[in-house]
C-alpha cells in the first residue's frame, strides 16, 4: 500500500466547490503547456447562466416557487452538454464548476460537445411522482430558449432518472410542435434513449480501473477494491470489476459500508438506487462507515458518491495505491498535493467516468439519426471510445514526469478547447 508521510504545512483542511477545484486544476494544467493567458482566463468562466423561478402546485394546492439553474461553460466544440439535478444543494457556482468539468471531459473524450450543468434547489425525495412530473414540465418551459438538440442537451444527474428526461423532452416537443428527441439524453429507449446509458458512468469506472491496475502490473485476480457509494455509478464499477476477477471488499450506501476481506458478491448486494438503505442493512461480515470505507487497506478506492470526500483532512490515511474517480469533484486540492506527494495515483473524474457523456453522444447520434443502436454496439463503442481516451491520456503522462494523471488528461482536453477556439478566432 502507499507510504504515508506528514502533512505539509502548506496544505491546509479545505472544503472547496466544484469552481474553486475546476479553476485550480485549469491553472494547474494550463502551466504545462504554451497557450495565451488570456484564453485561460476566458475558460475560468461561464459564457452563460440561466437562473429561473419554477413554480409548482403541490398535492395540497399551495404553489410553491423554487429556483433553477443552467450554467453554460463552453461551447466552441460543439453544443452545451450536462446533466440536470434536484438537489437541496444546487447553486449557481456549484453548476458552473460541474460545467467545466462537462467542456474538459467531452474533450478528453473527443466528442463534439461542450460542457453545461443545471438544476433545481430542492430535495426530491419531498417530491411525490406527480409533484416532480410538474416541476420538470415547467423547469423545461423556463429553459426552452437555451436549450435544444443543437443548443445544450441535458441529461439526468443526481435526483433525476431517465423518467424526469421523458417528461422534459414531452415538455420541449409539445412547445415545438413535433417530437424533439434529441433535446435531452438519458431518457427510456422507447422514446429514443440509448441502451446502455443508465450504466455507462459505471461501465466506464471499471475499463478505466482495468486499465490503471495493467499500467502498474497489478493482476485483477489480485486487486483488492473498496467502493463508497454503491449507486449507478459505484454498483456498476463495482459489479463488472467483480466479474473481472477483482476483490471487491467494500461497498457502501448513504446510511454506511459492509466489508469481507474475502470480497462480496456484489450481484447479491442491492444498490441504492435499487432499494434504498439496503447496502447498510446487507448481511456482511463487517460494518464500517462511509469514512471508514475511504481508509481501508486496499489497492483501489473508487470514491462514487459525492465530491469533496478526500481531502486533506483524511488523505494521509487512505492506503489504496489506485484512487479512481466515480464520482465529479471527490478529491479537492489540498489532498491531491498529499496523494502526489505520497505517490497515491489519482485517475481524474473526466477520464474515468466519462462513459454517461459518451453513451449520450451515442443517444443524441441515435436521436438524429432516427436509427437504434443495440446494447453490444453501445458497449462496444463504448470500450473502444474509453481505450482511445485512456491511451491519449497515457501518453501524455508518460512523456512528462511531473505531471499527474490529472494534470494528463486535463492538458489532452484543455488543448483540444484552445486549439477550436484558435481554429474558429474571435468575432467580431
Amino acid at each position: 500500500m502507499a507510504t504515508t508521510e506528514e502533512v505539509p504545512e502548506e496544505v491546509e483542511s479545505e472544503s472547496e466547490s466544484p469552481l474553486t477545484t475546476a479553476r485550480r486544476q485549469l491553472e494547474a494544467a494550463a502551466a504545462h503547456l504554451d497557450i495565451d493567458a488570456n484564453v485561460v482566463e476566458r475558460l475560468k468562466h461561464p459564457r452563460k447562466v440561466e437562473r429561473v423561478a419554477v413554480p409548482v402546485e403541490r398535492d395540497s394546492g399551495d404553489i410553491e416557487v423554487f429556483t433553477g439553474y443552467r450554467a453554460q461553460h463552453d461551447c466552441v466544440r460543439g453544443p452545451y452538454k450536462g446533466g440536470l439535478r434536484y438537489n437541496p444543494h444546487v447553486s449557481e457556482e456549484e453548476c458552473i464548476g460541474l460545467a467545466m468539468w462537462m467542456t474538459w471531459k467531452c474533450a478528453v473524450m473527443d466528442i463534439p460537445f461542450g460542457g453545461a450543468k443545471g438544476g433545481v434547489v430542492v430535495d426530491e425525495r419531498t417530491l411525490s411522482k406527480g409533484e416532480k412530473e410538474r416541476l420538470t414540465r415547467r423547469f423545461a418551459q423556463e429553459l426552452r430558449d437555451v436549450v435544444g438538440p443543437t443548443k445544450d442537451i441535458p441529461a439526468p444527474d443526481m435526483g433525476t432518472d431517465p423518467e424526469t428526461m421523458g417528461w422534459f423532452m414531452d415538455a420541449y416537443s409539445m412547445q415545438e410542435g413535433e417530437t424533439v428527441p434529441g433535446v435531452v439524453t438519458g431518457k427510456p429507449p422507447v422514446i429514443g434513449g440509448s441502451y446502455g446509458r443508465e450504466e455507462a458512468p459505471g461501465r466506464s469506472v471499471a475499463i478505466i480501473t482495468r486499465e490503471a491496475c495493467e499500467y502498474y502490473d497489478m493482476e485483477m485476480d489480485d486487486t483488492t477494491v473498496a467502493v463508497q457509494g454503491f449507486g449507478s455509478v459505484g454498483a456498476n464499477a463495482a459489479r463488472l470489476l467483480d466479474d473481472w476477477g477483482a476483490d471487491v471488499v467494500a461497498v457502501s450506501d448513504v446510511n454506511g459500508a459492509i466489508y469481507d476481506p474475502d470480497g462480496l458478491d456484489t450481484r447479491d448486494v442491492m444498490g441504492h438506487d435499487e432499494r434504498p438503505g439496503m447496502v447498510a442493512g446487507y448481511d456482511a461480515p463487517e460494518t464500517r462507515t462511509n469514512e471508514d470505507l475511504l481508509e481501508l487497506d486496499v489497492d483501489v478506492l473508487i470514491p462514487a458518491a459525492i465530491g469533496n470526500v478526500l481531502t486533506a483532512d483524511n488523505a494521509n490515511d487512505v492506503k489504496a495505491d489506485i484512487v479512481v474517480e466515480g464520482a465529479n469533484g471527490p478529491t479537492t486540492t489540498g489532498a491531491d498535493a498529499i496523494f502526489e506527494r505520497r505517490g497515491v495515483q489519482v485517475i481524474p473524474d473526466i477520464l474515468a467516468n466519462a462513459g454517461g457523456v459518451t453513451v449520450s453522444y451515442f443517444e443524441w447520434l441515435q436521436d438524429i439519426n432516427r436509427r437504434a443502436w443495440s446494447l453490444e454496439r453501445v458497449n462496444e463503442e463504448l470500450e473502444t471510445e474509453m481505450l482511445d481516451a485512456w491511451h491519449d491520456v497515457r501518453s501524455t503522462f508518460d512523456t512528462d514526469e511531473d505531471l499527474s494523471w490529472r494534470d494528463a488528461a486535463y492538458v489532452v482536453g484543455l488543448q483540444r478547447v484552445v486549439d477550436a477556439h484558435n481554429a474558429r478566432g474571435l468575432w467580431p
